[in-house]
C-alpha cells in the first residue's frame, strides 16, 4: 500500500512543537519535574536513531517477553548474547525469522527479515554472524504543501560478524562488529540540505557464566548473561557535525535464567531481562548551557554519553531506575520436541509506556526447527504492537 510522508522538514517542525510543548507542561514542584498541575512525573521518554536494533528478530525469544540474553543458546543468540554460542548444544545452526509489522493499523507492507547463524570451531571457540533487514513499504514523500516528490521505499539494515570464547569451564566471552545502514527519505531535501543515507558502525560486549546450581532437593542450571550492544559511532541524515549527530541505541543488559529438567521428558525455563539504554536522558532546563543551539546532552560523543547515562536524569535515581525495562518469561519443553512459552514485558509509563503479554510455541523434529510467538498489548488502546507475531525457522545441521 502507500503511505504518505509529508515531508521531513515538516515532521521535524512537528516534532520540535511537540517536545516544546511538553516541556511547557512540566514544571519543578520544588522536588522533582511534574505534569503542571498533577503529581505525575513528565513524560521523557529516551529517543535515539535507527530503534530497530533494539527489536527482538525471533519468535523463540519474543514469546518470552523479549528475555533472550540468558535464554539457551540458538541461531538467533546472536542478537542478544554472543558469548552464548559457546554453550550451544550444537555444533552448527541457522535461523530465518519474519515478523509482519505494524498490522494493527494496516500497514501491510512492513517487516523485520532476520537470517542468523553459527558455528563451533572446537569446543572453546564459536563463530556467528546474521543479517537484519527492516523494510518501511513504498511510501508517496510529499513537501510541506502535500505537493508529490516522488516514491521512495525507505530500509534500514545490520550485519554483523561474531567471535565467542570459553575462559573457563563456566565463563564464556563474545565480541560482534556490525555495519549499519539506514535510509529513511535519501535524495529528499530538508531546510535545504539534500537528506542522505546514515551510515555507522558498532561492537557487541557479552560475557556468560554458567554452572550447575541446587536450589532445595532439586537441581538446575543457572545462566547469567551480560551484554553491552550497539556500542559505537553516532549517525546522520544531513550533513551535520559531530556534534550534532543521533546517538545509537547503546545498552546495557543483565539476563538470568534457571533451567530445571524437571524428568526425562519435561524441561522448564524461567527467565528475566532486565536492560537499561546507554543514552542521555533529555533535560526540561538549561539544556545549552554554551549556547550554540545543540542540546548539550548531543554534544556529548558516545563514551561520554554512556557514563553521564547513568545518572543525568531530571528526576534523579528514581527516575534512572524508571529508564530500566524488564523482560520476564517462561519456556517449557515436553520430550524435547514441543514448546510452550510466556512472558511481560514493562515500560516505565513516563518512558514509553510500552507494556505486553507474549506467548508462543515451538515444534522441533530431527534437524528442523519451526517457532511462532504472539504479542497482546495491556493498557494501550489501539497500539501498533497489537497482534504482532512472528515466524522463526531454525535448522541445525550438526548436533555435538
Amino acid at each position: 500500500m502507500k503511505k504518505y510522508f509529508f515531508g521531513t522538514a515538516l515532521i521535524m517542525f512537528l516534532l520540535s512543537i511537540t517536545t516544546s510543548d511538553l516541556q511547557a507542561q512540566c514544571i519543578f514542584n520544588g522536588e522533582k519535574w511534574v505534569v503542571a498541575g498533577t503529581n505525575e512525573p513528565c513524560q521523557n521518554a529516551i529517543i535515539t536513531a535507527v530503534p530497530f536494533l533494539r527489536i527482538a528478530p525471533d519468535a523463540r525469544a519474543s514469546a518470552v517477553g523479549d528475555a533472550g540474553i540468558a535464554l539457551s543458546a540458538d541461531a538467533n543468540s546472536i542478537a542478544f548474547n554472543d558469548s552464548k554460542l559457546v554453550f550451544s548444544e550444537d555444533d552448527l545452526e541457522f535461523s530465518a525469522s519474519y515478523t509482519p509489522w505494524f498490522r494493527n493499523i494496516n500497514l501491510t507492507d512492513m517487516y523485520i527479515a532476520y537470517l542468523s547463524g553459527y558455528k563451533r570451531l572446537d569446543d572453546l571457540q564459536a563463530v556467528g554472524g546474521h543479517i537484519r533487514f527492516f523494510s518501511f513499504g513504498n511510501i508517496q514523500f510529499t513537501d510541506e504543501n502535500g505537493n508529490p516528490t516522488g516514491q521512495g521505499n525507505p530500509q534500514e539494515a545490520e550485519i554483523k560478524l561474531s567471535y565467542a570464547r570459553k575462559l573457563s569451564d563456566n565463563l564464556g566471552f563474545g565480541i560482534g562488529g556490525k555495519f549499519i545502514y539506514s535510509d529513511l527519505a535519501s535524495n529528499q531535501s530538508v531546510n535545504g540540505q539534500v537528506i542522505s543515507v546514515g551510515l555507522a558502525g558498532a561492537v557487541d560486549l557479552s560475557a556468560t557464566y554458567n554452572n550447575e546450581v541446587s536450589i532445595g532437593d532439586t537441581d538446575a542450571d543457572l545462566t547469567i548473561g551480560l551484554a553491552a550492544t550497539n556500542i559505537g559511532s553516532k549517525i546522520t541524515y544531513l550533513n551535520a557535525s559531530n556534534d550534532n549527530r543521533d546517538f545509537l541505541p547503546a545498552n546495557l543488559g543483565l539476563g538470568t535464567a534457571l533451567n530445571f529438567e524437571l524428568d526425562g521428558y519435561n524441561q522448564l525455563a524461567i527467565l528475566a531481562d532486565f536492560n537499561k539504554l546507554l543514552v542521555p536522558t533529555n533535560c526540561f532546563d538549561n539544556c545549552d548551557e554554551d549556547g550554540n543551539g545543540i542540546p548539550d546532552q548531543l554534544e556529548y560523543n558516545p563514551i561520554q554519553a554512556m557514563f553521564t547515562s547513568f545518572g543525568d536524569a531530571p528526576n534523579g535515581f528514581s527516575e534512572e531506575i524508571a529508564e530500566i525495562t524488564a523482560s520476564l518469561g517462561l519456556e517449557y519443553w515436553y520430550n524435547n520436541q514441543f514448546a510452550l512459552r510466556g512472558g511481560y514485558f514493562h515500560e516505565s509509563p513516563s518512558k514509553g509506556n510500552r507494556k505486553y503479554a507474549t506467548v508462543g510455541t515451538g515444534l522441533k523434529y530431527n534437524v528442523f526447527e519451526i517457532n511462532l510467538s504472539y504479542l497482546i498489548a495491556i493498557n494501550q488502546n489501539n497500539s501498533p504492537l497489537a497482534g504482532t507475531m512472528r515466524f522463526s525457522f531454525l535448522f541445525n545441521l550438526g548436533e555435538e
